[in-house]
């Protein structure tokens, strides 16, 4: 393909000239800040309108882009701007081992945006320092999928608050060092944004912006490729729009329709969105479902191509607007098809992924007593380039879905159905020797896949051990649910917790009882963020006190420590024993060894590092990494004595 010329002077809707007065004024600032946008726009013009002119091949388009970035970026205020440039000089701020995030619901956690805003304090104390603010902007009542059917992407839901509101939230959060996610859902619209409504009348411009066709033949040809999401809740990709008497995909849910990128006008308006977004002082733009937002025919219109495409556009267009902003990849898929959205050195993309496959291999680990495939995935993960940051974490607001390595334990004797089914009954609690309370979510009694929901707390054996007044299961519990966290803090990335799990809140099955969210069992660890175990952490030897204080114990040593930098050199060793897997670390001539007891009895570690004296970071205990015993639920953090 001819590389078409570019001229960049049409599109520069700025100017840099110093005008001529000696005394610093808003002009003078102005100036300086032209040229530094300048700068900015250089650096990216050419690919970004080469890759612009490529999928799209319209100038005009691409020139109401530029022009529109020129003014969200003279419309960012000086706060903002100033965050910028001290990013830019230090790209690595989010890549420190004193970094720990938690989302939470706003509604969930405090009411509403002003009550997350008077309790940042609790947050600050409990060592967040990144918060992800859930879904939260306009959706319809009964038809938001937590959130994700956006009907407006410049406001809030009106009982959280508004967007003046989420401005006071992020100013906040700057003035405490904290950074502030939240979600950008790219993919879809609601049925009843003012697209897809306008759409429903017929209006042509509008229709353009989604996928509709008149009969269901093209539908029928992309059901022959296109997987479903929800096979048993939503089924199919397609509905029909009685209004226009059209069919419209709807890879998700039938109330959230697909935008269609190769459109230009939708490309450059969620661009508007994002950039809105990062203008309002958001730090970390959670990019939702991105492999979905391309399609093409006779595929199955995920991970294609024009995906990364349209995801390094977004990537330049912010570090030419707000470089101080972050892209956090939603990509929940196997990790052969995540590791390419952070793109190349040269091209990057996302900043983040999340960790995925590890969150459900731990928890595999957990119900069969078994690391090995735990250890597998961790060697996968440190032939990686060091600059890649995981986001990771045990639980979070969505389902888990057991995407394993199923290859790979075929080869150890387990096929794939029966092993799906005993990881659900164990997590169900269904089956003898469980510790675990949770439920199926989108469970399909013909292919026997389903998705398993439950808090940390839950699946650890907090709320069976709590039930049955049993002192001993609950000493297991603990240990349980600080040996994962331990574990994911030994990964490299940002460790993320989900409020309420620093401290040990349980299930929650009042959701049966509200008719929006009855059908869907994802709310059973969507409760209300119980503030009554908050008081119980000041009562010695409660569960929230032995949980919140074990995780701060832990997340002290982890900020303190440099082995823990995002961009240490980690790997595993062989323990000769399933049950435990160890990780290494080593940065700048320290060395620890991690060993984590996925069992919960005592086991030993064959492992023989004779190479120095070593000290538990937790106990300061010292000892030899030789032969090590740990006990059940239990982990080392060795660190190497010099």
């Amino acid at each position: 393909m001819q590389k078409r010329k570019n001229k960049k002077a049409a599109v520069k809707p700025f100017v840099n000239k110093k005008p001529e007065t000696a005394a610093a004024s808003a002009e003078d600032v102005k100036v300086r800040e032209d040229a530094e946008y300048q700068r900015r726009f250089d650096r990216h013009f050419d690919e970004l309108k080469w890759l612009y002119m490529e999928v799209y091949q319209n100038e005009w388009m691409f020139d109401e882009l530029c022009k529109q970035m020129y003014r969200f970026y003279t419309e960012r205020k000086k706060s903002l701007k100033q965050m910028d440039r001290d990013r830019e000089q230090k790209p690595d701020w989010f890549k420190k081992n004193d970094m720990l995030g938690m989302m939470l619901y706003v509604d969930n956690f405090a009411g509403n945006l002003q009550g997350v805003k008077n309790k940042l304090d609790y947050l600050k104390e409990s060592h967040v320092n990144y918060v992800h603010l859930m879904p939260l902007l306009k959706t319809p009542k009964g038809r938001s999928d937590g959130g994700y059917a956006v009907a407006d992407f410049r406001q809030v839901q009106p009982e959280l608050g508004t967007m003046d509101d989420l401005r006071e939230v992020a100013d906040a959060c700057h003035e405490r060092d904290m950074s502030v996610c939240m979600d950008f859902v790219m993919n879809h619209t609601s049925e009843d944004h003012e697209w897809a409504v306008r759409a429903k009348q017929g209006d042509g411009e509008y229709m353009s912006r989604y996928f509709f066709f008149h009969n269901y033949d093209i539908p029928a040809q992309f059901e022959k490729t296109v997987p479903q999401v929800f096979p048993t809740t939503a089924p199919g990709n397609f509905s029909y729009c009685q209004e226009n008497g059209h069919y419209v995909m709807t890879t998700f849910y039938p109330y959230q329709w697909d935008l269609n990128y190769r459109n230009p006008r939708v490309f450059n308006e969620m661009m508007y969105n994002f950039l809105f977004f990062a203008n309002a002082g958001i730090d970390v733009i959670r990019i939702d479902a991105v492999p979905y937002i391309w399609k093409e025919l006779g595929t199955d219109c995920r991970n294609l191509p024009r995906v990364h495409t349209i995801v390094r556009m977004m990537r330049m267009i912010g570090e030419i607007v707000c470089p101080g902003i972050l892209l956090l990849g939603e990509v929940v898929m196997e990790p052969s098809k995540v590791a390419p959205y952070f793109g190349t050195v040269e091209k990057p993309e996302c900043h983040m992924l999340y960790n995925v496959t590890t969150m459900a291999t731990m928890w595999n680990s957990v119900a069969t007593r078994d690391a090995r495939l735990l250890k597998k995935q961790m060697d996968i993960l440190a032939a990686l380039p060091k600059d890649y940051v995981y986001l990771n974490y045990l639980r979070c607001h969505d389902d888990i879905g057991w995407g394993l390595d199923y290859p790979t334990l075929r080869g150890w004797g387990m096929e794939e159905r029966p092993h799906k089914q005993y990881i659900n009954d164990f997590f169900t609690g269904t089956i003898e020797g469980s510790f675990s309370r949770g439920e199926l979510y989108n469970a399909d009694p013909v292919t026997g896949d389903a998705r398993f929901c439950g808090t940390a707390a839950s699946m650890c054996g907090v709320e069976k051990a709590g039930f049955e007044q049993d002192d001993e299961q609950m000493q297991h519990a603990i240990a349980r649910d600080l040996m994962l966290h331990a574990f994911m803090f030994t990964q490299s990335g940002i460790p993320m917790l989900y409020s309420g799990d620093e401290v040990g809140q349980t299930n929650d099955y009042t959701y049966k009882e509200i008719p929006d969210k009855a059908p869907d069992s994802r709310y059973i660890h969507r409760g209300k963020f119980n503030w009554e175990l908050v008081d119980q952490i000041k009562e010695e030897g409660s569960v929230s006190e032995r949980i919140y204080h074990g995780l701060e114990h832990l997340e002290k040593i982890r900020a303190q420590e440099p082995v823990f930098v995002s961009n240490a050199v980690f790997y595993t060793l062989e323990t000769y024993e399933q049950s435990i897997i160890c990780v290494v670390r080593e940065n700048e001539g320290e060395r620890m060894i991690g060993l984590f007891n996925f069992s919960e009895f005592d086991k030993t570690a064959w492992i023989n590092e004779a190479d120095g004296v070593y000290q538990d970071l937790v106990t300061g205990k010292e000892m030899v990494a030789v032969a090590v015993g740990v006990p059940g639920n239990g982990f080392f953090w060795l660190k190497r004595k010099k």
